[in-house]
Protein backbone atom coordinates (compact mmCIF):
# COMPACT_ATOMS: atom_id res chain seq x y z
CA UNK A 1 0.00 0.00 0.00
CA UNK A 2 1.52 3.44 -0.88
CA UNK A 3 0.66 6.06 1.81
CA UNK A 4 0.26 9.96 1.19
CA UNK A 5 2.76 11.76 2.88
CA UNK A 6 1.15 14.47 4.88
CA UNK A 7 4.40 15.39 6.93
CA UNK A 8 7.23 15.78 4.20
CA UNK A 9 10.99 16.66 5.75
CA UNK A 10 14.33 15.83 5.06
CA UNK A 11 14.22 18.09 2.02
CA UNK A 12 16.68 19.92 -0.13
CA UNK A 13 14.94 23.41 1.27
CA UNK A 14 12.79 24.84 3.62
CA UNK A 15 9.13 24.55 3.22
CA UNK A 16 6.64 26.39 5.59
CA UNK A 17 5.77 24.42 8.59
CA UNK A 18 2.75 22.07 8.32
CA UNK A 19 -0.32 21.77 10.31
CA UNK A 20 -0.67 18.30 12.01
CA UNK A 21 -3.75 16.86 10.41
CA UNK A 22 -4.25 13.62 12.87
CA UNK A 23 -6.35 14.05 16.25
CA UNK A 24 -3.92 14.08 18.98
CA UNK A 25 -6.03 12.35 21.16
CA UNK A 26 -8.09 9.16 19.67
CA UNK A 27 -9.92 7.65 22.42
CA UNK A 28 -12.97 8.92 24.90
CA UNK A 29 -13.18 9.56 28.30
CA UNK A 30 -14.83 6.12 29.15
CA UNK A 31 -12.24 4.19 27.35
CA UNK A 32 -9.59 4.36 30.14
CA UNK A 33 -8.19 5.60 33.27
CA UNK A 34 -7.78 9.35 32.10
CA UNK A 35 -10.86 11.89 32.88
CA UNK A 36 -12.25 14.43 29.90
CA UNK A 37 -10.22 16.73 31.81
CA UNK A 38 -6.61 15.22 31.44
CA UNK A 39 -7.81 13.84 27.67
CA UNK A 40 -8.11 17.65 27.18
CA UNK A 41 -5.16 19.15 28.69
CA UNK A 42 -2.65 16.20 27.00
CA UNK A 43 -4.40 17.25 23.66
CA UNK A 44 -4.06 21.15 23.95
CA UNK A 45 -0.44 20.90 25.65
CA UNK A 46 0.49 17.48 24.14
CA UNK A 47 1.93 16.25 27.33
CA UNK A 48 0.68 14.71 30.65
CA UNK A 49 2.33 14.04 33.94
CA UNK A 50 1.23 11.00 35.82
CA UNK A 51 2.38 10.52 39.62
CA UNK A 52 2.84 7.18 41.29
CA UNK A 53 3.37 4.80 37.64
CA UNK A 54 5.29 2.91 39.49
CA UNK A 55 5.02 1.71 43.77
CA UNK A 56 7.63 2.81 45.72
CA UNK A 57 8.67 -0.64 46.25
CA UNK A 58 9.15 -1.20 42.75
CA UNK A 59 11.91 1.35 42.17
CA UNK A 60 15.03 -0.21 44.44
CA UNK A 61 14.34 -3.33 42.10
CA UNK A 62 13.86 -1.04 38.58
CA UNK A 63 17.19 0.46 39.48
CA UNK A 64 18.63 -2.47 40.27
CA UNK A 65 17.61 -4.15 36.96
CA UNK A 66 19.34 -1.36 35.01
CA UNK A 67 22.67 -1.65 36.49
CA UNK A 68 21.98 -5.54 35.90
CA UNK A 69 21.57 -4.73 32.19
CA UNK A 70 24.00 -1.94 31.46
CA UNK A 71 26.66 -4.56 33.01
CA UNK A 72 25.53 -8.05 31.62
CA UNK A 73 25.08 -6.49 27.89
CA UNK A 74 28.06 -7.37 25.52
CA UNK A 75 29.74 -4.65 24.58
CA UNK A 76 29.35 -4.81 20.75
CA UNK A 77 25.72 -5.25 20.84
CA UNK A 78 23.91 -2.70 18.69
CA UNK A 79 21.37 -1.88 21.18
CA UNK A 80 23.71 -0.51 23.36
CA UNK A 81 24.50 3.30 22.56
CA UNK A 82 27.33 4.45 24.70
CA UNK A 83 28.44 7.98 24.59
CA UNK A 84 32.09 9.40 23.63
CA UNK A 85 33.49 8.37 27.03
CA UNK A 86 32.29 5.17 26.57
CA UNK A 87 29.38 5.25 28.92
CA UNK A 88 26.41 3.55 28.29
CA UNK A 89 23.61 6.60 27.02
CA UNK A 90 20.75 4.21 26.59
CA UNK A 91 20.32 0.60 25.97
CA UNK A 92 17.10 -0.52 24.09
CA UNK A 93 14.54 -2.81 24.19
CA UNK A 94 14.82 -3.34 27.80
CA UNK A 95 11.27 -5.41 27.36
CA UNK A 96 12.75 -8.24 25.86
CA UNK A 97 15.92 -8.23 28.34
CA UNK A 98 13.90 -7.68 31.72
CA UNK A 99 10.90 -9.32 32.25
CA UNK A 100 10.65 -6.82 35.40
CA UNK A 101 10.67 -3.79 32.97
CA UNK A 102 8.40 -6.05 30.62
CA UNK A 103 5.86 -6.39 33.77
CA UNK A 104 6.22 -2.26 33.54
CA UNK A 105 4.71 -2.07 30.24
CA UNK A 106 1.79 -4.33 31.34
CA UNK A 107 0.98 -2.34 34.60
CA UNK A 108 -2.58 -0.94 34.77
CA UNK A 109 -0.98 2.68 35.20
CA UNK A 110 0.79 2.96 31.94
CA UNK A 111 -0.88 0.17 29.37
CA UNK A 112 -4.36 1.13 29.79
CA UNK A 113 -3.52 5.21 29.16
CA UNK A 114 -1.36 4.53 25.81
CA UNK A 115 -4.54 2.19 24.65
CA UNK A 116 -7.04 5.52 25.67
CA UNK A 117 -4.97 8.02 23.92
CA UNK A 118 -4.34 6.02 20.87
CA UNK A 119 -8.26 5.12 21.18
CA UNK A 120 -7.60 1.02 20.76
CA UNK A 121 -5.17 -1.83 20.45
CA UNK A 122 -1.08 -0.70 20.85
CA UNK A 123 2.11 -2.18 20.17
CA UNK A 124 5.83 -1.38 21.73
CA UNK A 125 7.30 0.85 18.58
CA UNK A 126 10.48 1.28 20.65
CA UNK A 127 11.52 1.00 24.01
CA UNK A 128 15.27 1.92 25.35
CA UNK A 129 16.37 2.60 29.04
CA UNK A 130 18.14 6.08 29.24
CA UNK A 131 21.34 6.71 31.43
CA UNK A 132 22.41 10.31 32.56
CA UNK A 133 24.80 10.13 35.22
CA UNK A 134 26.12 12.91 37.25
CA UNK A 135 28.27 15.32 36.16
CA UNK A 136 29.14 12.81 32.49
CA UNK A 137 25.44 12.79 31.13
CA UNK A 138 25.02 14.41 27.47
CA UNK A 139 21.53 15.93 26.28
CA UNK A 140 19.59 15.54 23.77
CA UNK A 141 18.84 18.56 21.03
CA UNK A 142 15.62 19.85 20.30
CA UNK A 143 13.66 17.51 18.26
CA UNK A 144 10.49 15.68 16.97
CA UNK A 145 10.56 11.84 17.72
CA UNK A 146 7.80 11.56 14.95
CA UNK A 147 9.84 13.79 12.53
CA UNK A 148 12.37 10.52 12.83
CA UNK A 149 9.91 7.51 12.90
CA UNK A 150 8.06 9.48 9.70
CA UNK A 151 11.54 9.74 8.15
CA UNK A 152 13.68 7.00 8.86
CA UNK A 153 10.83 4.04 9.29
CA UNK A 154 7.78 4.74 7.87
CA UNK A 155 5.41 5.62 10.60
CA UNK A 156 2.36 7.37 8.66
CA UNK A 157 0.32 8.90 10.98
CA UNK A 158 1.01 10.85 14.58
CA UNK A 159 -0.44 7.97 16.30
CA UNK A 160 2.01 7.28 18.88
CA UNK A 161 2.88 8.18 22.12
CA UNK A 162 5.87 8.42 24.76
CA UNK A 163 5.78 7.44 28.14
CA UNK A 164 9.06 8.18 30.03
CA UNK A 165 8.97 6.98 33.45
CA UNK A 166 11.46 8.58 35.91
CA UNK A 167 13.51 5.96 38.67
CA UNK A 168 15.00 9.11 39.57
CA UNK A 169 14.34 12.25 40.83
CA UNK A 170 13.69 14.97 37.68
CA UNK A 171 15.29 17.96 39.16
CA UNK A 172 14.93 21.23 37.20
CA UNK A 173 19.45 21.23 37.01
CA UNK A 174 20.07 17.84 36.09
CA UNK A 175 19.43 17.49 32.34
CA UNK A 176 15.31 16.60 33.15
CA UNK A 177 13.55 16.97 30.14
CA UNK A 178 12.20 20.21 28.71
CA UNK A 179 9.11 20.44 26.31
CA UNK A 180 7.39 23.28 24.15
CA UNK A 181 4.14 22.72 24.71
CA UNK A 182 1.20 22.94 22.14
CA UNK A 183 4.39 22.64 19.04
CA UNK A 184 2.93 18.79 18.73
CA UNK A 185 -0.32 20.65 16.58
CA UNK A 186 2.20 21.61 13.90
CA UNK A 187 4.97 19.49 11.96
CA UNK A 188 7.94 21.19 11.12
CA UNK A 189 9.68 20.20 8.02
CA UNK A 190 13.72 19.91 8.56
CA UNK A 191 16.51 20.29 5.89
CA UNK A 192 19.00 17.61 4.90
CA UNK A 193 18.70 14.29 3.38
CA UNK A 194 19.31 11.49 6.06
CA UNK A 195 22.48 9.52 5.18
CA UNK A 196 23.14 6.12 5.20
CA UNK A 197 23.08 4.21 8.44
CA UNK A 198 22.12 7.62 10.28
CA UNK A 199 20.98 6.36 13.34
CA UNK A 200 24.77 4.74 14.16
CA UNK A 201 25.43 8.09 14.83
CA UNK A 202 21.98 10.35 15.84
CA UNK A 203 21.09 8.01 18.67
CA UNK A 204 24.15 9.86 20.34
CA UNK A 205 24.02 13.26 18.63
CA UNK A 206 21.16 14.12 16.19
CA UNK A 207 22.17 16.57 13.78
CA UNK A 208 19.56 15.56 10.74
CA UNK A 209 15.83 16.40 11.08
CA UNK A 210 15.95 18.69 13.70
CA UNK A 211 14.43 22.21 13.61
CA UNK A 212 17.02 25.06 12.80
CA UNK A 213 17.35 27.96 15.61
CA UNK A 214 14.86 30.08 13.82
CA UNK A 215 12.48 27.78 13.53
CA UNK A 216 13.08 26.94 17.37
CA UNK A 217 13.05 30.54 18.67
CA UNK A 218 9.73 31.19 16.83
CA UNK A 219 8.36 28.14 18.58
CA UNK A 220 9.50 28.91 21.90
CA UNK A 221 8.46 32.84 21.55
CA UNK A 222 4.95 30.93 20.79
CA UNK A 223 4.70 28.16 22.91
CA UNK A 224 7.45 29.16 25.81
CA UNK A 225 8.95 25.76 27.43
CA UNK A 226 8.34 23.64 30.41
CA UNK A 227 9.70 21.49 32.18
CA UNK A 228 9.20 17.44 33.41
CA UNK A 229 10.72 17.62 37.14
CA UNK A 230 9.13 15.12 39.90
CA UNK A 231 9.72 12.54 41.98
CA UNK A 232 11.03 8.84 41.11
CA UNK A 233 7.58 6.70 39.60
CA UNK A 234 6.15 9.70 37.98
CA UNK A 235 5.30 8.85 34.13
CA UNK A 236 5.75 11.80 31.61
CA UNK A 237 3.56 10.78 28.51
CA UNK A 238 3.86 12.94 25.81
CA UNK A 239 3.14 12.81 21.61
CA UNK A 240 5.01 11.85 19.22
CA UNK A 241 5.50 15.08 17.45
CA UNK A 242 5.75 17.33 20.47
CA UNK A 243 9.39 19.55 20.47
CA UNK A 244 11.54 18.71 23.30
CA UNK A 245 15.01 18.27 24.43
CA UNK A 246 16.92 18.19 27.34
CA UNK A 247 20.12 19.54 28.83
CA UNK A 248 23.27 18.16 30.12
CA UNK A 249 24.06 16.59 33.59
CA UNK A 250 26.56 18.82 35.07
CA UNK A 251 25.48 17.90 38.76
CA UNK A 252 26.14 15.29 41.16
CA UNK A 253 22.90 13.68 40.88
CA UNK A 254 21.79 11.07 38.62
CA UNK A 255 18.84 10.93 35.81
CA UNK A 256 17.62 7.49 34.93
CA UNK A 257 14.06 6.53 33.19
CA UNK A 258 12.31 3.53 31.54
CA UNK A 259 11.22 5.31 28.08
CA UNK A 260 8.28 3.00 26.30
CA UNK A 261 6.57 4.44 22.79
CA UNK A 262 3.60 2.68 22.10
CA UNK A 263 2.14 2.84 18.66
CA UNK A 264 -1.49 2.15 17.56
CA UNK A 265 -1.94 -1.31 15.64
CA UNK A 266 -3.68 0.83 12.78
CA UNK A 267 -0.74 3.04 11.99
CA UNK A 268 1.96 0.22 11.15
CA UNK A 269 4.97 0.97 9.80
CA UNK A 270 5.48 1.44 5.97
CA UNK A 271 8.38 2.10 3.88
CA UNK A 272 11.03 5.04 5.34
CA UNK A 273 9.32 8.04 3.86
CA UNK A 274 13.31 10.05 3.54
CA UNK A 275 15.96 7.09 4.36
CA UNK A 276 17.90 5.30 1.94
CA UNK A 277 16.64 1.69 3.73
CA UNK A 278 14.76 0.55 7.21
CA UNK A 279 16.08 0.99 10.59
CA UNK A 280 17.05 -2.33 12.80
CA UNK A 281 13.86 -3.89 14.50
CA UNK A 282 14.74 -2.72 17.63
CA UNK A 283 14.58 0.89 16.84
CA UNK A 284 11.47 0.44 14.93
CA UNK A 285 9.51 -2.79 15.43
CA UNK A 286 7.93 -4.22 12.07
CA UNK A 287 6.59 -7.07 14.01
CA UNK A 288 2.53 -6.07 15.22
CA UNK A 289 1.97 -7.62 18.29
CA UNK A 290 -0.80 -6.15 20.39
CA UNK A 291 -0.35 -5.88 23.93
CA UNK A 292 -2.78 -7.45 26.33
CA UNK A 293 -3.28 -6.53 29.76
CA UNK A 294 -1.23 -8.79 32.45
CA UNK A 295 -3.76 -11.94 33.40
Amino acid sequence: MKYVDNYPTRLDHAIAPVPRVDPTVWGRAEDGPLAQKALDSFAAMGYLIRPDAVDDDWLPPLRHELERIGADVDADDPRVIREPNGSIRSVFEPHILSDLINQVVHLDTVLPVARQLLGGDVYIHQARINFMPGFTGNGFYWHSDFETWHAEDGMPAIRAVSCSIALTENYPYNGSLMLMPGSHQTFYPCVGATPEDNHTTSLVRQNIGVPDQTTLTKVADQHGIDQFTGPAGTALWFDANLLHGSGSNITPFPRSNIFLVFNSVDNALTEPFAAPRRRPEYLAARHVRPLRAAA
